[in-house]
Parts: C-alpha cells; structure tokens; sequence
C-alpha cells in the first residue's frame, strides 16, 4: 500500500518508501524528462512545462514576484534538487488574447487552483484541487505597481483572489488556507491548455454516457473511451454541467480522470523522445504561462522536474480540498470547506506522513469497468524496503476523496 491508496481500489501497490536519490541527465535528454513530467503532474494539461531549457523558449517567458518567496541562494546544478517543494498552478479563464472560441468576457477569475507537494523525500506528490466557488478569506495582497496593498477579505469565493490581486495574491490566499509554504507558482491561459494538449497528442478519456454541456462546448454522443486534445480538451476540462450533479466538485473529480490519464500518456507514449512533440510542448507553455520570478531559472525547473519524473504513478495523488455544496449563510449557492478533514489533510501534507483516501473518487467520476489488470509499481531507487514502514500505518482520512494516476476511472456524466 502506498501512503496516498484509495482505500476502495484492490490495486496492488508497494510500501512505503523513503529517501529515493534520483540520477543526473544530460541537457538534453532533462529537457525531455522535464516537459513529460511536469506535464503529467503539475496540471491541467501539463501546466508547470514552465522550466523549458531551450534557450530560444525563455525570452518568451512572463514572470511576476510573489511576496515573501524565499531566496535559496544560487540555482541547483541538474538533478540536485534537494528535499521537496510546494508549487501553486492556477488556470486562468481570461478571454484576453484567446481566440474567437473564448468569447468577450472581461473577467479574469482562477478556473482552476492546483497546489502540487513533492515530499521531502522525493517519492510521493500530490495535487489537491480547490473549487473555484470554495468561500475563503482573503489576506491583504499587494497591488501590481508595489504601491500598497489590496484590504483583506474575510468571506469571498477564491477564484476572484486572481482578479483582486493576480497570480500573488492566490498564491497568499491559498497559503493562508492550507498553512504551507508555496515559494513557486505558474498561471496558464486557456491557449496553453489547448495548445499543450495538442502537442502531447491528445490525452485518453473514458465517460460512462453521453456528455454535452453546451456552456463548454463538450459533445461526446455515447459511452466509450476519447482521445481529446486542443478544443476538446478544454471544453471537457471545463465542463461543469456535464459531469456528476453539475457543481464544481463533481467537476474536479472529472478532471483528475484526465490528469490521471495525462501522466500515463506522458509516461508511456513517445512525449519524452519525439522532438515535435517536445518542441510543442515547449513553444505553447512559454507563450502562454506567466511563472513566479524564482522559476526562471533553468537549472532549478530542470531539477524539480527530475524529482517529478521519478515518482511511479500509484505515489502520485490527485485530491479534492475536503468541502461541500448546500450550506448556507455566506456559503449559499457556494461551496463550504470541510475543516476537520482539511485540516487532517494537511496536516499529514506538511508532515510527509502517509495517508489513505476515504472510499469514492468524487462526485464526478466512476472506476473504469476496462481498466486493464493491476501490476505492482516499482519502489523507488534507493528507497526504504517495503517492510520498513508497515501499509497499516497510513490512516484513512475520512472525507477526503480522489485518486492516484494508477486508478483508471471514468467522468460520471450528468443526465
């Protein structure tokens, strides 16, 4: 059993591993391993390829400042990253510059907030998901110009922290919410999902019955598996009244079935050797992602992406911040976080200590009747045996729902 195993799945996994040491690559061959793994992990259709190597692709890159991010001193060499890291990517659903298909709305709101953790020990990670209608309380956040500060909030939906104060002020807000150091962020646009999921060659998605949700644009006529790339995977990414019982947390679970997808594909497809795909990759992140200024350096995005690449899929976790619809008061009509769960939650994040998901996957997805047969995952190199740290010691967190990479599932349409 893996720290991060759902309690409801059989599949077959190692132990708890710890200490894993990573080998060194060549420049080249990094810069492959980077965009696969990042990718795969970070986001909505591989988000965080922000680290690009190639020296062409970084002039292009945009950066902002977050407040209060550390400075380490200088850059890692390759493949020496030690320990883990906190990294925040945020979808932004700007219309600004996106094409004919995105319309005019001038808002510009965080449609996706992803916090990703590597352990300390480089051998697990997990991206939890918090619903862009989740009430928070929003701190006091710098204006762009560096004159002043935006006045706190105590009760405000968090996907309007992007348009109150950009890409540091989520990143202050969801530091505040889940008591981790986030020193690393990336904001991609709507472009970037499209063009990025077309590079990698499109991304495997199972549904259990139609989907149409014309507020997205989806329209998938009949149960079965999907290959979906550019448009189509952004409108299924999207998609909120297609899926589950049409809120925004049955939404999350419907895309963690591609995420999950995402790293398989990447992982087992040509992404990491076929340059096309590599150059793709690269030309769609730099122009479409803005980076905390800290990420512009290459050796150290190279270095994290090692630490990615190296994590076997059944110790990558995707989770849904612990919360729920239909309370009221000023979470009417909104999403209401959970705080006992959340708080157990992450609680074991900041400790790297091992956990296992509650039974079910979400509102939005449903296990894959197909998915091929288990296999046992490799321990990482280098780590503890499996019998250093009994499965038995992973507590079950009541509430707390989501998946690993491993898991095939499919989206739960909303009929």
């Amino acid at each position: 059993m893996s720290e991060f195993r759902p309690r409801s799945r059989s599949r077959a996994v190692d132990g708890i591993a710890r200490h894993g040491r990573l080998k060194k690559s060549n420049p080249y061959l990094t810069v492959l391993k980077f965009l696969g793994a990042a990718v795969a992990v970070v986001a909505v259709s591989a988000a965080s390829v922000a680290g690009i190597t190639l020296g062409q692709f970084t002039t292009d890159i945009k950066t902002v400042h977050l407040a209060g991010a550390p400075t380490n001193g200088p850059p890692p060499d390759l493949g020496s990253y030690d320990g883990g890291f906190n990294f925040l990517l945020v979808g932004s659903d700007t219309r600004q510059g996106q094409g004919a298909y995105a319309g005019k709305d001038g808002g510009v709101l965080n449609d996706v907030t992803m916090l990703l953790h590597v352990s300390q020990d480089q051998t697990n990670a997990v991206a939890v998901s918090i619903p862009r209608d989740m009430v928070v309380a929003i701190p006091s956040c710098p204006k762009a110009d560096g004159k002043g500060n935006y006045g706190a909030m105590s009760a405000q939906p968090i996907n309007n922290t992007l348009a109150y104060g950009g890409l540091p002020c989520t990143v202050l807000t969801v530091k505040k919410l889940t008591g981790l150091d986030i020193p690393f962020a990336a904001l991609i646009t709507f472009q970037g999902v499209i063009d990025m999921s077309t590079a990698v060659g499109g991304v495997p998605v199972c549904i259990n019955g139609p989907m149409k949700d014309p507020y997205t644009g989806i329209n998938l006529p009949a149960a079965g598996t999907y290959t979906l790339s550019g448009f189509d995977a952004l409108a299924f990414l999207r998609s909120r009244h297609g899926v589950g019982d049409g809120s925004d947390l049955g939404r999350i679970s419907s895309q963690q079935v591609f995420l999950s997808s995402l790293v398989r594909t990447v992982k087992s497809n040509s992404t990491l050797t076929d340059f096309t795909k590599l150059y793709g990759l690269a030309s769609a992140a730099t122009k479409n992602m803005t980076l905390s200024d800290n990420l512009k350096n290459l050796n150290t995005m190279v270095s994290m992406a090692l630490v990615l690449k190296g994590i076997p899929l059944n110790r990558i976790t995707f989770v849904q911040y612990p919360s729920t619809t239909g309370v009221g008061g000023v979470y009417s009509g909104k999403v209401a976080p959970l705080t006992g769960p959340a708080t157990a939650l992450f609680t074991k994040i900041k400790a790297d200590q091992p956990f296992v998901l509650d039974s079910g996957t979400g509102r939005g997805s449903v296990s894959d009747p197909n998915a091929p047969a288990a296999t046992t995952a490799p321990a990482p190199s280098g780590s503890a045996a499996p019998s250093a740290t009994p499965a038995a010691a992973a507590e079950v967190l009541p509430g707390v729902l989501g998946q690993t990479a491993a898991d095939y599932t499919c989206s739960k349409v909303n009929n």
